[in-house]
């Protein structure tokens, strides 16, 4: 009777080791908060890379959209997500300075994001010291954009207070403050958004210092093979055309590698 107990209780202790092996790994994807991607739609855009991923690192991996800011925070600092693709800068610096996670890579073509201070055609604003007592059109106070706007601003004023922001969800939400007078300048860093602009005849006062976004960051959980794995895998993406059709539904041409310590700097930069 002893045996056959051992036996249960052997077998149950096996079948625990197996779930857990065989645990979900969680790839958390964040679009950014100032610009409209359904749930859905990030899903599909990550499902042939993400079953990839599950035959890579041994593990089913599923895909978690997040798009506020205060979720994808919480779930950084309690380590909740495996993986995270993480659109502002200052969310994936926090959680390698804070919570222990990994740069793997960043994306190509957005290592060179930038904060555009849009301005009237007719506008008298010279420069950004001109902005100084003035109000500013900015997308949400937590994007990357207004986060590098304010250091921007702080290097040019000698405080990001020195202007009065007023702040919108969407950065194409942004030129309204220009265009109706409500502000003399706005800040985006949307590529569409800055070019409908300039094309209208509006101007481009100053740009901040470029920020690499849309990183991929690898959680303490993973093992240093497993976040190898994730790294060369996701570089070899774009050197193949059987890799460049799974980043087609992505809209993103591949990644690309990135210094950590290089990254952290950009942190002390932005204030965090």
């Amino acid at each position: 009777m002893k045996l056959f107990g051992f036996r249960v209780a052997a077998a149950s202790l096996l079948m625990v080791a197996a779930s857990v092996a065989q645990a979900n790994l969680v790839f958390a994807i964040n679009e950014g908060v100032t610009y409209r991607v359904p749930s859905e739609e990030i899903r599909a855009k990550y499902a042939l890379i993400t079953a990839d991923l599950s035959k890579l690192l041994k593990q089913p991996v599923s895909i978690e959209p997040v798009g506020g800011y205060p979720t994808l925070r919480k779930g950084l600092a309690e380590k909740a997500y495996d993986i995270a693709m993480v659109h502002p800068a200052h969310l994936s610096i926090e959680a390698i300075k804070k919570s222990g996670y990994k740069l793997v890579v960043v994306t190509k073509g957005f290592q060179e994001y930038s904060a555009n201070f849009l301005v009237k055609a007719n506008s008298p604003l010279k420069s950004l010291a001109d902005l100084k007592g003035t109000k500013l059109g900015a997308p949400d106070e937590d994007s990357i954009t207004s986060w590098m706007v304010r250091a921007t601003l702080r290097d040019a004023l000698g405080a990001a207070n020195q202007v009065t922001y007023l702040y919108t969800r969407y950065q194409d939400a942004v030129p309204f403050f220009v265009e109706h007078n409500f502000t003399p300048a706005g800040a985006s860093a949307a590529g569409a958004v800055i070019r409908a602009w300039q094309a209208g005849g509006g101007k481009v006062l100053a740009k901040s210092r470029p920020v690499p976004i849309k990183h991929i960051i690898a959680s303490p959980n993973l093992t240093q093979d497993q976040v190898d794995k994730l790294r060369d895998y996701l570089l070899a993406l774009d050197t193949t055309e059987e890799g460049k059709k799974k980043l087609e539904p992505t809209k993103y041409s591949g990644y690309a590698r990135y210094d950590e310590a290089a990254m952290l700097s950009i942190g002390t930069w932005l204030g965090l």
